[in-house]
């Protein structure tokens, strides 16, 4: 049995898809049922619910807020796993989080694998890559899942709505557009990330691996595809960075690539354009259902 903690996020709801479709069993506590910064809470679930791997899909991922408040930010992201991961090194289960191609400071000039230096440049990025060094310190029976610009068929609580459908809706409404096209990431499909994920914690393949939608693309030429896919043609301005103001500092090259999957004889993920596509495809689902409610 798998405990999944966050399954409420884009990326965790696909987890438990996933693992339906495979019939593995999850069980996944809401916050009200597990707090992951109540070390003694924690330590009582996981000890009532004897699991094989626990999953940390929570996080404070919110990059702005991170930057202005870093002390929640280490807490949720850094001492909490280290709390999570002590746990379960001592109860005999395999422990799973998620990290960020954040951790990566972007001036490398092509996709980062598995065996990069990191160098974050955010307290967001520094708080994930603490909590990655920290698993690593109780034992090798763990699983860091580094992934990148992951967008689903739901927003988050903390950040509402994902991107491509805050731009997707934008143009809907014929709203002109400024998106950022000097920023290259790998854009990764919640449940295309979601099944390379628990392939690996099938396979018992412990160790940090890369998990991205495959390829490299800016955010301006991914909504451009989203846009050309759904037949819309908004008004769209190719802008730098520096043009929004903000406070942090985020890479400006942080696509994923792995060396890690392919040496334990595991595929990646399908290519970003593939994972557009199912999005799309999902969206316009979606929608014609609601539209016959």
């Amino acid at each position: 049995m798998m405990i999944l903690i966050g399954a409420s996020g884009q990326l965790g709801s696909a987890i438990v898809e996933e693992a339906a479709d495979r019939n593995l069993p999850v069980l996944a506590p809401s916050h009200a049922e597990l707090d992951l910064l109540d070390p003694t809470a924690l330590r009582a679930y996981l000890e009532a619910h004897p699991s094989t791997v626990v999953f940390n899909c929570s996080a404070f991922h919110n990059v702005d807020q991170c930057e202005k408040t870093p002390e929640p930010a280490f807490a949720a992201n850094a001492l909490a796993v280290d709390v999570l991961a002590g746990l379960c090194a001592e109860l005999g289960t395999a422990c799973a989080t998620v990290s960020t191609d954040y951790v990566f400071d972007g001036t490398l000039g092509r996709p980062y694998d598995e065996r990069d230096a990191p160098n974050p440049l955010s307290a967001y990025g520094a708080s994930k890559l603490a909590g990655e060094l920290l698993v690593r310190r109780h034992g090798p029976n763990h699983f860091i899942f580094r992934t990148s610009g992951v967008y689903g068929k739901s927003g988050t609580s903390n950040k509402g709505y994902t991107f491509i459908e805050r731009v997707l809706t934008q143009a809907e409404r014929s709203e002109s557009l400024r998106i950022v096209d000097d920023m290259t990431f790998s854009p990764s499909y919640a449940p295309h990330v979601a099944r390379v994920m628990l392939d690996v914690i099938a396979a018992r393949a412990y160790g940090t691996h890369h998990v991205a939608g495959s390829g490299a693309t800016t955010w301006y030429a991914f909504a451009m595809q989203a846009f050309s896919a759904s037949g819309l043609q908004p008004v769209v301005e190719p802008v730098s960075y520096a043009a929004f103001p903000s406070s942090v500092r985020r890479p400006l090259y942080s696509a994923l690539d792995s060396v890690a999957l392919p040496a334990a004889g595991l595929a990646p993920a399908p290519p970003w354009e593939s994972g557009l596509e199912a999005f799309l495809e999902q969206r316009r689902l979606r929608r014609q259902v609601a539209g016959t409610l």
